[in-house]
């Protein structure tokens, strides 16, 4: 059986415990606006982007190769049902291939068939590609900046 959840796969030559440090480096890669923690199992976070936010709990933490966020809760004011991702996981599988590190990252619950899929997997390949990626081959992301009040 195949899976419809939003997967995407990036090759890097950094380590996997460089590529495990930059995931749960959240600021530097998703959004400024973070509160918590992702260091730890059952540490919770919060990222912002103004009056949107997701709140999510370490389930998975393996050094070097696994973190699984779970999404506690999120407002996302524009769809219908503003918490669409509660319930979701957001997984990132690390593992090595033709002396690389190979980062699997997979949103199970963001399907084709919820309102988000579009604009969320949109969003999520730009970060992946556009901030992430960037962060572990330059050191620099491009994480959303959030105007502090």
């Amino acid at each position: 059986m195949t899976t419809t959840d939003y997967a995407t796969t990036l090759l890097v030559a950094q380590a996997p415990d460089q590529v495990f440090s930059a995931i749960n480096d959240v600021p530097a890669w998703w959004s400024t606006s973070f509160e918590g923690s992702t260091k730890e199992l059952n540490d919770v976070f919060t990222v912002r982007f103004g009056a949107v936010y997701i709140t999510s709990k370490v389930t998975e933490l393996v050094p070097g190769m696994r973190i699984v966020w779970h999404v506690l809760d999120c407002n996302k004011p524009w769809l219908k049902n503003t918490k669409e991702w509660n319930g979701t996981n957001m997984t990132w599988d690390i593992s090595e291939k033709d002396e690389k590190t190979m980062l699997r990252f997979t949103h199970e619950g963001l399907v084709p068939e919820i309102e988000c899929y579009d604009a969320c997997s949109n969003a999520w390949a730009e970060y992946l590609q556009q901030s992430l990626l960037p962060l572990l081959t330059s050191g620099k992301g491009k994480p959303t900046v959030s105007k502090q009040s």
